[in-house]
């Protein structure tokens, strides 16, 4: 059977905005064609006005060329696109030589305008990547340099003007440390500008996936609460189902498993709702608040256990000198829900490996499974993804649902569970722990199955256990 495709995985449209973008090319377009204006009105003010001799040719081809490229751009690229850094880097390029060829045609450095030289170099300081704005001075120092040589005179009327040389060697100077000097400053206040930007964005991320999570609280106490009585409803039939069975029916008949199984997932659930209704301080002055990591894993584990799937730890260190973490809820259950999904899929095996240093501790889940799909490998963690694909795991499996096919009950030829899930474990997990301070990756080994990696801060986990 092919793959179902969801809205949530089809392919999105392209964006319009590309990431790093700062740059948009309708308000280029715009600027250029203010450029093209003001050379126009300044070439016949000169011309006619000053009745100063310009070689009309050059420079109204020059100027007629940046209006062609200009209208050719306007007309290939309609709407609000913003631009990638290195093709916004080109077209600055492109009008630093268009005003640098235009200087040359009138006077060089002797012309007024040649301070205007330091236009694109600021656009980029302000809009664009280090890189590219060090590219652009390079380019605008090295078209100073070539005009303080290869030009025209300056078209003056009459006799003219002989600008001594010492002059234009000091407009030479200025205006390479005034490129220099603009593109580092401005560029150093606009990089602070963009980390304190993204620094705000990352924080507004995070407030709204606090409200989510606080939410989804509100929701797990609510289910808590309108769950019970079902729940005990359903045990109490199964329990009645499970007596009124034939006695001739033999322990392996698929009745007598499917009533079993009945009674088990009804209990099961009712423990979790429990769990829920539970007070998370309850053991907090026990021994047992602090365990090993080892033990910490074990204990996340023993929930979820698979018949026929072993659960291996293995140490990068002397496991004796292992450190110990406070046993968190946010921790316990997080890492539970990882844990769930590793054997829920494995074929034979999870593989924790445990290593530490003095700054932090690190949990590598593996498994033999199928893996995650790479599909929405780089999107685990959002709620709502699903990609329906079977033998295959995707973000929303990891809220310990299994697809068809793959759960521990026999089907009988028909599916048991339902393709459409929320997506919302891996999420609720990544949240739990972000609490805690720790940070989770996901991704697949070379060699087959599942990978995630958790990095568990252990100074924030004991200022975590003291504030508790």
């Amino acid at each position: 059977m092919e793959p179902r495709v969801t809205a949530s995985t089809a392919p999105a449209p392209l964006p319009l905005i590309y990431p790093g973008s700062r740059l948009r090319l309708r308000t280029l377009i715009f600027i250029r064609w203010i450029a093209v204006l003001g050379q126009v009105v300044a070439v016949v003010a000169v011309q006619a006005g000053l009745d100063f001799d310009v070689p009309l040719v050059p420079v109204a081809a020059t100027i007629g060329a940046l209006a062609l490229l200009n209208l050719v751009t306007a007309l290939r690229h309609r709407g609000a696109i913003w631009l990638r850094d290195s093709a916004a880097r080109v077209y600055l390029a492109c009008d630093l030589l268009q005003l640098l060829v235009l200087l040359g045609l009138t006077g060089g450095l002797q012309n007024p305008f040649s301070v205007l030289i330091l236009a694109p170099v600021v656009v980029s300081a302000a809009t664009l990547s280090r890189r590219s704005t060090v590219l652009l001075a390079v380019l605008a120092v090295a078209g100073i340099a070539a005009l303080a040589v290869l030009r025209l005179p300056l078209p003056w009327g009459g006799a003219g003007l002989e600008v001594p040389q010492l002059y234009v060697a000091g407009i030479l100077v200025s205006l390479i440390l005034a490129v220099v000097f603009i593109a580092a400053y401005v560029s150093s206040l606009a990089l602070e500008a963009r980390r304190m930007a993204d620094a705000l964005g990352a924080t507004q991320l995070a407030l709204a996936r606090e409200q989510r999570l606080s939410a989804l609280g509100g929701l797990a106490a609510a289910a808590a609460h309108e769950l019970g009585s079902p729940l005990a409803t359903i045990a109490v039939v199964a329990r009645e189902l499970e007596h009124e069975l034939p006695e001739t029916l033999p322990p392996e008949h698929p009745l007598r498993e499917d009533t079993a199984l009945l009674r088990s997932e009804a209990e099961r659930c009712r423990r979790i709702l429990a769990e829920l209704a539970n007070r998370p301080d309850e053991d907090e002055d026990t021994p047992y608040h602090r365990l090993p990591l080892s033990a910490l894993v074990e204990a996340a584990a023993q929930p979820h256990a698979h018949p026929g799937i072993a659960l291996r730890l293995q140490f990068e260190g002397p496991q004796e000198a292992q450190p110990s973490v406070p046993r968190l809820p946010e921790l316990l259950h997080g890492l539970g829900t990882l844990l769930q999904n590793a054997l829920q899929f494995a074929h034979s095996e999870v593989t924790v490996e445990i290593g530490w240093d003095d700054v932090q501790a690190r949990l590598t889940i593996c498994d033999d499974g199928p893996g995650f799909d790479e599909a929405v490998l780089g999107e685990l963690g959002e709620p709502y993804v699903s990609t329906g694909s079977r033998g295959r795991r995707s973000a929303a499996i990891a809220d310990g649902s299994a697809k068809a096919g793959q759960s521990p009950r026999r089907d009988h030829g028909r599916d048991t569970q339902s393709d459409a899930h929320m997506g919302l474990g891996v999420f609720i997990a990544r949240n739990l722990l972000a609490h805690v301070g720790a940070s989770v990756s996901f991704g697949n080994r070379a060699a087959g199955g599942a990978k995630v990696v958790i990095h568990l801060p252990l100074a924030h986990l004991r200022i975590r256990s003291e504030d508790t």
